[in-house]
């Protein structure tokens, strides 16, 4: 059925409310199986609306779920989600459907597959295209424990963009392993799939023939010529019998329409039957089921809470402070490229893309490919800019080092979604950009304070000559002014942003990094009275270089030294402050204040500051436990 409207009332789901473990789904009657999934479509809409988060590519795999669990021994054959934003229905069936109102939030269930939630999600996953590497390795660990069994990874279109998935299957193939790989083709990731690959997809489906298999598992081919590929952008540039997959060594099956859920399940049983990788190519609308998300799938990729209260605040989002930012920087300098890995409406740039399709460069899924072509651009004098968040900016470490900062390269980096970032839990947090960056010679790193200095942030990092990178948080800005002229900053400097009780000869100084400064000061003014000594908090702006000139000076009058980060303290802003007090024989007690040693669980980004200390009240109480101390060894 077609859907309309989001229930707000949890609907009559008779059949599904039976099924609290898939063996209960495998009892029922194939032709029962339509049944199961309309009332899912029903439920996930339901569930979705309260809890927010993912949605159309959920709705997009009703049935292949229901076929999956149908036809497969889960949990003791193993199921491997790509990416997992697709995996609510599978949480569903997989005795989580009434706690799926939990999902994102703290003590919730996980936005993705989780290892320690359930014995059904086999791999945890959050970042895309691992599911083939895993369940490679999977089906070649039961090999050789001679104790095999069926592993089925599922991948998106928009996943295969990446140059991991097809590591993995070309070595499935040296290894003849046995590997069923579901191709999910809806021409998404985020936004719309770009590239040579999508366009093989599109011939694939525009010749009209497909590979099928009878119940005994014998292949054969099916013409279907009233088919048409639901495509955008792509139109046949291959000849479809160069199929890709088949070319590798997969025994290449499909395609087929991925809401048949008869036909998937006769499929799947059928290639049961046979050994080595298998490749099943479906075509799925993301969506389905429910006309507005069908209709528009870039906006329905996620949504809020149907019940949600819009925060009153005319604060930009960080990310649109970037998106206009590389606006008006392209306006005065053509030499600006602009590069994204599929990350063009959350990293704030369709608007860029519109004003300038000629100088926008979407690279799929491929992180380490968009830092390398970035440095490419760099060595023929341009002045790329890349756009990434924190959390994917890992997969592009490699890069980082060897091809931009080794070669001392002009690359600018703007770097969303730093720190915590709520309700997608730990895989998606920026916990580890400092760390990883602050180590590499070559590389400036800053981090503003609010939405205005993060622009001048981002024009200070495109006008130096080499590797520079502004990282800032996920959410909106604290609705301060923001300076339409650009003005560069004295790299390495920090600020003194605010003090309190100037009286006294000592004071406690807070050297406070990027999100963290306005809690900082926060803070400090409630430990100013509280106590007879001098507060005062330093804005350092810069983590590399830091400005170590201001440090020396304000240690003469510090007794406590305190860094704020949100960032993981070890390896972070503060050890780097910690390095140069250590070399320049400062010898001042120091409180480093950030994430600890521990993943933290999904929540909303304020119940995350507050349980690392982060927010005000967290920061005030550490800092006045480690005051007393001082005082007590004094």
């Amino acid at each position: 059925m077609l859907y309309t409207e989001i229930p707000t009332q949890r609907p009559v789901t008779p059949l599904l409310d039976t099924i609290d473990h898939p063996q209960q789904l495998r009892s029922l009657g194939q032709s029962q199986l339509e049944q199961v999934a309309d009332e899912l479509r029903q439920y996930i809409l339901y569930a979705a609306g309260q809890s927010g988060g993912h949605f159309g590519a959920n709705l997009g795999v009703i049935e292949l779920t229901v076929a999956l669990h149908y036809c497969f021994n889960t949990p003791q054959d193993r199921l491997i989600w790509d990416v997992g934003h697709q995996a609510y229905p599978h949480k569903a069936l997989t005795g989580r459907r009434e706690q799926l109102v939990t999902i994102r939030a703290k003590d919730g269930l996980a936005a993705f597959p989780a290892r320690e939630e359930s014995v059904f999600d086999t791999f945890g996953v959050g970042h895309s295209s691992t599911a083939i590497s895993a369940g490679l390795g999977m089906a070649l660990a039961r090999r050789y424990q001679k104790n095999p069994c069926e592993v089925v990874a599922i991948i998106g279109d928009g996943a295969m963009t990446a140059g991991m998935a097809f590591e993995a299957m070309n070595d499935a193939v040296a290894h003849n392993a046995d590997l069923m790989v579901v191709l999910n083709d809806n021409d998404m990731s985020i936004s719309c799939s770009t590239g040579g690959f999508a366009k093989h997809l599109a011939a694939i489906w525009e010749s009209g023939q497909s590979v099928s298999i009878d119940d005994d598992g014998q292949a054969y081919v099916q013409s279907h010529p009233e088919w048409t590929y639901n495509s955008r952008l792509h139109s046949a540039a291959t000849d479809a019998a160069d199929n890709l997959f088949k070319a590798i060594g997969f025994d290449y099956f499909g395609p087929f329409d991925g809401h048949d859920v008869q036909q998937l399940v006769q499929v799947f049983n059928a290639l049961k039957k046979r050994k080595g990788p298998r490749l099943i190519h479906i075509y799925t609308v993301k969506g389905k089921g429910f006309a507005p998300a069908e209709a528009d799938q870039i906006k329905y990729h996620a949504i809020g809470k149907l019940n949600a209260v819009a925060a009153k605040t005319a604060a930009p989002k960080y990310s649109d402070v970037f998106g206009q930012w590389l606006c008006d920087e392209a306006a005065q300098d053509d030499r600006l490229l602009a590069i994204t890995p599929a990350m063009c409406e959350g990293s704030g740039m369709v608007k860029f893309a519109k004003q300038y399709p000629e100088r926008f460069f979407d690279v799929a899924i491929a992180e380490q490919h968009a830092v390398t072509l970035a440095a490419g651009m760099a060595c023929e004098g341009l002045k790329p800019v890349v756009a990434i968040y924190s959390t994917f900016l890992q997969r592009g470490y490699d890069q980082l080092i060897h091809d931009v900062a080794l070669q001392n390269l002009d690359v600018t980096f703007g770097i969303d979604r730093a720190g915590l970032v709520g309700e997608d839990g730990p895989t998606h947090a920026g916990a580890y950009d400092y760390a990883f960056m602050r180590t590499v010679p070559n590389m400036v790193i800053m981090a503003p304070k609010d939405e205005n200095e993060c622009r001048q942030m981002m024009h200070t990092a495109y006008l130096y000559p080499g590797p520079a990178a502004v990282r800032y948080p996920r959410g909106t800005g604290y609705g301060v002014e923001i300076q339409q002229k650009m003005t560069a900053l004295e790299i390495g400097k920090a600020e003194v942003v605010a003090r309190f009780n100037d009286q006294y000869d000592e004071c406690i100084t807070v050297l406070a990094f990027g999100s963290r400064v306005n809690a900082s000061v926060e803070a400090a003014q409630q430990l100013a009275k509280q106590h007879e000594t001098g507060v005062c908090v330093v804005n350092m702006r810069f983590v590399k270089p830091l400005d170590e000139q201001l440090i020396s000076e304000l240690a003469d009058s510090t007794a406590l030294f305190v860094t704020v980060e949100e960032h993981a303290v070890m390896a972070g802003a503060g050890s780097a402050v910690n390095e140069y007090l250590a070399k320049a024989q400062i010898v001042k007690p120091v409180l480093n204040l950030g994430l600890d040693d521990s993943f933290m669980h999904q929540a909303a980004h304020a119940q995350m500051l507050k349980q690392a200390g982060l927010d005000a009240q967290g920061i005030e109480n550490a800092v006045n436990q480690a005051w007393l101390r001082h005082i007590q060894a004094v």
